[in-house]
């Protein structure tokens, strides 16, 4: 019966992005991650249209100093300003910051960096954390390869409504012969305009 309440939660279609709203409109952010900004000062993702109408306002009000939508400071001017935006959130225990924390480690090289912030992003909610750390289980970078713990944070990452992490867990269930449950997580993803979920549908 546990197994069957589990499938249950985890092959419902998600009502909106893993994202979240945007904190100013309050309307949820598209699934193409792209349409969203994330704010190197205060490690808000807020929507390309919120940021539009920012810009119009300070435009229309002849402002020529750019300022956040959101918390209203100025943009970081250099990539050491950022890197200190980022730490502030992380020392107020921001899960956003820690998960970009963690991708900053990763590009450096330092997976175990990356596995700590994105463990600990993960563990206060945010959900590309747990893709992330799936990813580490599975390529077994800064820690031990483990498709366990690599199937949970999916699954966890997947319900909250991520497209990649859901496609995932499509690609290990065929993989594994449940072909049916792989068809289920494709279609979820698809109806999210995953496209290579989409594809994976012909």
């Amino acid at each position: 019966r546990a197994a069957e309440l589990r499938d249950e939660i985890l092959f419902k279609q998600p009502d909106s992005s893993y994202l979240g709203d945007c904190p100013i409109c309050c309307l949820p952010h598209p699934i193409d991650q792209s349409k969203s900004s994330l704010m190197a000062c205060c490690s808000k993702f807020i929507c390309d249209g919120c940021d539009y109408a920012n810009q119009i306002r300070e435009f229309d009000g002849r402002s020529l100093e750019d300022k956040c939508p959101f918390c209203r400071h100025s943009p970081p001017e250099s990539q050491e300003e950022v890197m200190k935006n980022i730490m502030k959130r992380v020392e107020a225990n921001d899960p956003i910051a820690m998960s970009q924390m963690g991708r900053e480690r990763y590009k450096e090289g330092d997976y175990k960096g990356a596995f700590e912030y994105d463990s600990k992003a993960a563990e206060l909610g945010d959900v590309g954390a747990h893709f992330n750390v799936s990813c580490l289980f599975r390529d077994g970078k800064g820690v031990e390869k483990d498709t366990e713990k690599e199937l949970h944070h999916l699954e966890e990452a997947a319900i909250a409504g991520h497209p990649d992490a859901r496609y995932n867990l499509g690609c290990l269930e065929g993989k594994s012969g449940r072909h049916e449950r792989a068809m289920k997580h494709f279609i979820v993803s698809a109806n999210m305009g995953h496209k290579m979920s989409l594809d994976s549908l012909k």
